[in-house]
């Protein structure tokens, strides 16, 4: 895999999709390319992309992407798009329900499309996202857009894998203080109303707005969606000024406020750059990271060490109501014996 992960940093399209589904199918393979390009990693700008099913987040990415690839000034950039589709029911594979909105990307050898499957993984993303973005970040990408499932509430893990998070609302899907229940004040860089032709579109940017007002103090410190970092090594720098997220309207299918929403973009990636914001957020995700993989072999190592037998016998006594859980946990653990 040292041969391969050498060809997909030299540009090579197929092996790159290789690597991937070795990622994706968490191979001994795959994890061995993942090594090999790893020191390659950190340079792309991670965009998420999330909002709720119906919003436009496919085409909102298929119009950035087709300007980033023709800005109307400065080189190209590199565009990969990772599209997390929900799986099927029968297959368990991705739908590619988005593939067929980016038709406008087809043959540009500086785009790349891959959909994966979230294979029942609740946040919005499959487990395998971050490897798959590392990939691509190392196949010399300038840029990567990470688009949710689009389940809602519960999409908050792009928040820990994207530099810049775009959190999409559409007028007519819910009253003015949905963008309250969604939680989206607290994971947004960017607030983009899509849809913003049809009627209602000013009542939502009217509620985005204030609740933007009243979630955002003037207080200067170094905030994380909504949060102080602190992160293991990191040293206390001068508080940096609190990002605003501005609101933005665009109509993706018109290609209307396009511009606008690239130069917020930009305008964000400025910020973390200069505020240290950057090197902050890098260190979350790559901390989140290494804890997913930790609670994972952790609970493989367990899962070898006691007897399936043991841990049937303990759930049967949870559901008998014979052994607390917290109990439970405690012998299966420790195995210290569970008070009757």
């Amino acid at each position: 895999m040292e041969n391969i992960a050498e060809q997909v940093l030299a540009g090579n399209r197929y092996a790159l999709s290789r690597v991937l589904t070795h990622i994706e199918n968490d191979t001994s393979e795959g994890r061995a390319a993942l090594k090999a390009l790893f020191p390659h990693t950190g340079r792309a700008h991670l965009i998420g992309v999330t909002g709720a099913p119906g919003t436009g987040k496919s085409s909102l990415v298929n119009r950035l992407a087709y300007y980033y690839r023709h800005p109307p000034e400065g080189e190209p950039k590199r565009v990969a798009i990772v599209a997390v589709d929900p799986s099927s029911p029968f297959t368990g594979g991705a739908i590619l329900g988005d593939r067929i909105r980016m038709r406008d990307l087809a043959g540009d050898r500086g785009i790349f499309i891959r959909s994966m499957a979230s294979r029942g993984a609740l946040g919005g993303l499959s487990r395998a996202t971050a490897g798959v973005v590392a990939a691509l970040d190392a196949a010399g990408f300038d840029v990567i857009f990470i688009e949710t499932v689009g389940a809602g509430q519960a999409e908050v893990d792009i928040a820990r894998l994207a530099h810049t998070t775009l959190v999409v609302e559409a007028p007519g899907l819910g009253d003015d203080v949905q963008a309250i229940k969604a939680g989206i004040l607290e994971i947004a860089d960017v607030l983009v109303v899509n849809k913003a032709d049809r009627p209602g579109a000013l009542s939502t940017l009217r509620a985005l707005t204030e609740m933007l007002k009243l979630a955002h103090p003037s207080q200067e410190v170094i905030m994380h969606h909504g949060r102080r970092m602190t992160i293991p090594g990191a040293q206390a720098e001068q508080a940096a000024p609190v990002w605003i997220p501005p609101v933005v309207k665009t109509v993706a299918i018109e290609n209307e406020g396009i511009d606008d929403l690239a130069a917020a973009i930009g305008k964000h990636r400025t910020y973390l750059r200069e505020s240290g914001e950057w090197q902050v957020r890098d260190r979350v995700r790559l901390q989140s990271e290494l804890e997913d993989m930790l609670r994972d072999a952790l609970m493989q190592q367990w899962q070898r060490r006691v007897p399936s037998d043991t841990y049937k016998a303990t759930l049967e006594d949870v559901f008998a109501r014979r052994l607390a859980p917290y109990d439970a946990v405690a012998y299966l653990v420790n195995h210290r014996a569970p008070a009757r």
